[in-house]
């Protein structure tokens, strides 16, 4: 259960610095912009650290791969799912002609709703989680190529 506190903690966090990220561009105009949407790993990236992080303190000389690889999918997908109810708020809502102005940057002929865009946020959110998960769990895991890995796993 510590595991999903921290979990909540952190991607409470990671969601709140996302949508002031989000919101801070849109007081400029930027927020149509998609190439400013790669800060938002960095965001990711350094909340879903730190939970990580904080979780193989706590646990110690217990630290688990599997409980730290559920810690940051947990946070990512926490964070991820609270990022994109606001996204669909704001785009809904909060200003209506949102998708008009992203997608006015492309010319397309197909048809491209407010649907598949909230679909697309969640989807690299979700990607986003997986692999910076799988990436810092590499710096995290105890390594066996040392000779107390070896004897450790013997």
């Amino acid at each position: 259960m510590k595991n999903l506190s921290v979990s909540i903690k952190f991607g409470l966090g990671i969601a709140a610095g996302l949508i002031l990220y989000f919101l801070t561009l849109s007081l400029f105009g930027l927020h149509i912009n998609p190439l400013y949407s790669f800060f938002n790993a960095v965001i990711v990236g350094i909340g879903m650290f730190a939970a990580i992080n904080y979780y193989k303190t706590q646990k110690g000389s217990k630290f688990k791969y599997q409980k730290g690889f559920k810690t940051g999918m947990y946070t990512g997908f926490m964070a991820t799912i609270i990022f994109t109810v606001f996204f669909a708020f704001y785009a809904t809502e909060l200003e209506p002609n949102f998708l008009e102005r992203l997608l006015g940057m492309w010319e397309s002929d197909w048809y491209i709703n407010i649907g598949m865009v909230i679909f697309t946020v969640a989807l690299m959110g979700f990607a986003t989680t997986v692999v910076l998960t799988l990436t810092f769990m590499q710096i995290f895991k105890d390594s066996w190529n040392t000779k107390e890995g070896r004897e450790h796993t013997l």
